[in-house]
C-alpha cells in the first residue's frame, strides 16, 4: 500500500534548503544497499538530484543509484550538520519514492532552474540534457537543532556565489536578534565622507505592509496602465508585487538621508555628492544581504519604493527628507529558489586591464 505523502514542515525545508550536500541511499530489487554524496535542490513537495557531468565511466542512466530506482523507487535522503559544539548537531531523514524526470517536461525544466539556482557551478552544465531524480517525501524525520547558526566559515565569495534573491517565504518569524545583525551590517558600509547618508526602518506588521503595498501599487498600476499593459497582466503582476511584501516575514527600507551630506555652489558638484550617496546606500544592501546570508536567513532586493518614494513617506508618515529608494525582504526560502538570470562571464565584463 502506498504510503501518504508527507510535507516538510517549515524547519526541515529551511535547514535542507541550506545545506550544500545530502546523502542518498538507493537499493536494488534484491535489497542491496547503496549510498553516494549528492547535491540537491527541494521544494515544499519534491527533492531534486541532478546527473551532472562530473567525471563518469558510464552514461548517467548507467549509474547505480539510478539502475537502483528503476528497480526499487523507495530511497532515503540525509541531510546533516555536524559540528565539534554538539549541541549544533542536526539532521533532515526523507524517505520516499523517487522517479526519473525526462528532458522535455515542464517538471524537469523547473527542477533545473532550481538545481542552478543553488549551485553556480550548474550553470555551465548542460544538466538540462540529462534526466533529474525526483524525490516525493513519504515520511521525514529530524533531530537536533535545526535553527542552530552556520559552524563552518564559508569565504566571501562563498556567500557572494550562495545568496540568492528570494520571492517565496515560509512563514516563519525572524528573530529580532537576526534582524539586528542584518542592520548592523548596512551600518559598517563606506560612505562618502563616512557620513553615512541613509536611514533604515524594520517593517514587520501585516497592517503596515499592507498599507504600503496598496500605496505602491496604486503607482505601478498606473505606470502599468501607461504602459499599455494588458488589464490581465497588471492584476498579475500587481498580485504577485504584494504577495511578495506581505509574505516576507520582515521588510527593511532603505531610505537616502541627504542633509548629511556636504553642500556646494554648483548644480554638478552637488549631484555627485547625492550620486556617492547613493553608490554607498547599495553598498549597506549588499552588507545585509550577505549578512542575512551568512546568519541563515534568505533575502530579497525590490526597487519599487524609488518610482514613488513622496507616496511612501506618506504611507508611512516619515520625515519629508527621507528618500526611500529600496526595500529588503527577509526570512526564510520557501524551497530552493531559481536563479532567474545567469552571470555574464568574466571577459564579457573586463574591458580594460592594463
Amino acid at each position: 500500500m502506498k504510503a501518504a505523502p508527507e510535507t516538510l514542515s517549515p524547519e526541515q525545508v529551511a535547514f535542507l534548503v541550506r545545506q550544500r550536500v545530502a546523502r542518498l541511499a538507493t537499493a536494488d530489487a534484491a535489497g542491496a544497499p547503496h549510498a553516494v554524496p549528492v547535491c540537491f535542490a527541494c521544494s515544499k513537495d519534491a527533492i531534486y538530484i541532478a546527473l551532472d557531468e562530473k567525471p563518469k565511466h558510464v552514461p548517467p542512466t548507467r549509474l547505480k543509484r539510478v539502475r537502483n530506482i528503476i528497480e526499487n523507487s523507495s530511497v532515503a535522503l540525509v541531510a546533516d550538520r555536524y559540528a565539534e559544539d554538539w549541541s549544533l548537531l542536526a539532521f533532515v531523514l526523507v524517505r520516499g519514492r523517487a522517479d526519473l524526470l525526462e528532458p522535455g517536461a515542464g517538471e524537469h525544466a523547473a527542477a533545473v532552474r532550481l538545481l542552478r539556482g543553488k549551485y553556480h557551478q550548474y550553470e555551465t552544465m548542460p544538466i538540462e540534457e540529462n534526466p533529474v531524480i525526483s524525490i516525493r517525501p513519504e515520511r521525514v524525520a529530524s533531530w537536533g537543532t535545526l535553527e542552530a547558526p552556520r559552524t563552518d566559515e564559508p569565504t566571501v565569495l562563498d556567500a557572494v556565489r550562495g545568496r540568492r534573491s528570494v520571492r517565496r517565504y515560509l512563514p516563519r518569524e525572524v528573530a529580532p536578534e537576526l534582524v539586528d545583525a542584518v542592520l548592523e551590517a548596512g551600518r559598517w558600509a563606506p560612505s562618502p565622507h563616512g557620513r553615512q547618508p541613509w536611514r533604515f526602518a524594520v517593517i514587520t506588521r501585516g497592517e503596515t505592509k499592507e498599507r504600503l503595498a496598496r500605496t505602491m501599487g496604486e503607482e505601478w498600476r498606473a505606470n502599468l496602465v501607461m504602459d499599455g499593459q494588458a488589464p490581465e497582466v497588471v492584476e498579475r503582476r500587481l498580485e504577485g508585487s504584494r504577495r511578495r511584501l506581505l509574505d516576507a516575514p520582515v521588510l527593511v527600507l532603505l531610505c537616502l538621508y541627504l542633509e548629511d551630506l556636504d553642500t556646494y555652489p554648483d548644480a554638478g558638484r552637488q549631484q555627485s555628492e547625492t550620486t556617492m550617496a547613493v553608490q554607498s546606500l547599495g553598498a549597506a544592501a549588499q552588507n545585509m544581504l550577505l549578512a542575512a546570508y551568512d546568519r541563515g536567513l534568505d533575502a530579497g532586493w525590490m526597487c519599487a519604493p524609488l518610482f514613488c518614494p513622496e507616496e511612501v513617506v506618506e504611507a508611512l508618515s516619515f520625515d519629508p527628507k527621507l528618500v526611500p529608494h529600496a526595500l529588503l525582504t527577509l526570512g526564510y526560502a520557501d524551497g530552493d529558489p531559481p536563479r532567474r538570470r545567469g552571470r555574464r562571464p568574466l571577459e564579457d565584463l573586463l574591458v580594460y586591464r592594463d
